[in-house]
């Protein structure tokens, strides 16, 4: 009888440690379906480029002026995506890209850093050209430190986003030597003029900035070691 009892025991005990152990597994397999919130979110994917418009080259060239005072007023998410795609965006199935490149090595980095973007949480973003998307990497409305960072000009805060050009070097100048330095210069200067000019095409404007303290910039904006910002762009809408 006690025999009888204890294996009774000894299988209840031996019952509950398998449904504990399979209700477990079954919690450790089950997906995660909770949708992150906008705020938890890290990746963004962003509208397709447009490749056509009604507004004539020679007219885009024509309206271009530095525009250092901005309405108080949002830009869409589909113009940041056109701007950052004008910059950097691929434009062949070969990985080639908007602005020339020396090498076809690509060297820039473009970071938007967002205040006020539809659709978008205030943040700095690494752009995806392969992926056109953006990449939260720093969170919060960096724009005012930003300007402090670039001898006080505070009119840049005004401006509902600003993209950061940075490079790394190496990759042109591991073909090209110290002379590749130059290259990406060149590169920097394409790839922003594509954006000012498709801010102009887009009813926006812009303007450059190449006076600030790299050191404080780079650390801001958390830039990998191997990177250097090399210029500021504001883009809004006029005032």
């Amino acid at each position: 009888m006690r025999r009888d009892m204890g294996h009774l025991v000894y299988l209840a005990i031996v019952l509950s440690l398998a449904i504990a152990l399979i209700s477990m597994a079954l919690i450790w397999q089950a997906p995660d379906t909770k949708e992150p919130s906008m705020a938890e979110q890290t990746d963004y994917a962003l509208p397709p480029p447009t490749m056509a418009s009604d507004v004539p080259l020679q007219a885009v060239l024509r309206g271009r002026r530095t525009v250092r005072a901005f309405a108080p007023r949002p830009i869409a998410l589909t113009d940041v995506a056109q701007l950052l795609w004008a910059a950097q965006g691929i434009t062949s199935d070969r990985g080639l890209r908007t602005a020339p490149s020396a090498g076809a090595l690509y060297p820039l980095e473009l970071h938007l850093v967002a205040g006020e973007v539809e659709g978008l949480p205030a943040g700095s973003y690494r752009y995806s050209p392969r992926h056109h998307r953006l990449r939260l990497e720093v969170p919060g409305d960096l724009r005012a430190a930003v300007a402090a960072t670039a001898l006080q000009q505070d009119w840049l805060a005004q401006a509902p986003a600003l993209v950061v050009a940075g490079a790394v070097e190496a990759r042109t100048m591991v073909k090209y030597g110290e002379r590749g330095i130059r290259y990406v210069h060149m590169e920097v200067g394409h790839a922003s003029q594509n954006l000012l000019l498709q801010a102009v095409a887009s009813g926006l404007g812009g303007a450059t900035v190449g006076a600030f303290n790299d050191a404080r910039l780079k650390h801001l904006l958390k830039l990998p070691k191997a990177e250097l910002p090399l210029l500021i762009l504001a883009v809004g809408h006029p005032r």
